[in-house]
């Protein structure tokens, strides 16, 4: 009995160890991939068009304006859109629960801003960056992004956008400091090691829909009255 709890705890230190390698492992190889087709604002060169400006979602606040993490992902999106780096804007966030909205927010942040309520796109179903990504492939249709998040998060987003055939680059929108920013660094960690297999094997998001070109009418996915 005692050399049977002994290889128990034998494996159990070998499976502990594996998985730590492999966390080390996934996100190297994950950050070196992607490091250098991630830009600070003002380092980006405008030469290129893309398809669009990708803005992932981030928490809002009670009243449901912007945070201060998101608020620096629209106004950087928002330069990149006066700088000419695309026509079309798509905001991507969670809008799945009925008091629980993202992108409503997010839009009409940048309406407010002076971006026409057509060039925004919708995405209500961006749970997740995994979902994000793959639904502005296929959803939206784009094939050249430029996606907009902190560097600390756009590592993962550009890895998810080589394996779905979207052509990316990512611009951090990072400037000061935030409280809990170690926490969500340190799940971004894992988060890096999880989405190495969704590239793997490439699920399907939970939701899907029909296919909204992202060269049209942004208003299409306009939900709520006094948008357009």
């Amino acid at each position: 009995m005692i050399r049977f709890f002994k290889r128990i705890i034998k494996l159990i230190k070998l499976f502990v160890i594996l998985a730590i390698l492999f966390v080390i492992a996934t996100n190297v190889y994950v950050c070196v991939t992607t490091s250098e087709r991630i830009y600070n604002p003002a380092d980006f060169s405008a030469g290129e068009k893309y398809d669009c400006i990708l803005i992932l979602g981030a928490g809002v606040r009670p009243d449901g304006t912007p945070s201060k993490m998101l608020e620096e992902r629209l106004a950087c999106g928002l330069q990149l859109y006066k700088a000419g780096v695309a026509e079309k804007i798509i905001v991507s966030g969670d809008n799945g629960q009925e008091h629980y909205d993202e992108v409503n927010p997010m839009k009409a942040w940048l309406v407010a801003n002076g971006v026409p309520s057509q060039n925004i796109f919708m995405d209500h179903a961006g749970f997740s960056t995994y979902d994000s990504v793959y639904r502005a492939r296929a959803i939206f249709l784009a094939h050249k992004v430029c996606i907009v998040s902190q560097k600390y998060h756009l590592f993962r987003a550009i890895f998810l956008a080589d394996a779905l055939s979207l052509d990316a680059v990512g611009v951090d929108a990072h400037k000061v400091s935030y409280n809990g920013r170690e926490m969500r660094e340190l799940r971004e960690v894992a988060a890096r090691s999880k989405d190495t297999i969704s590239a793997v094997f490439k699920p399907k998001p939970k939701y899907l829909g029909d296919v909204i070109p992202v060269f049209g009418d942004g208003n299409v996915t306009n939900d709520k009255t006094g948008e357009d």
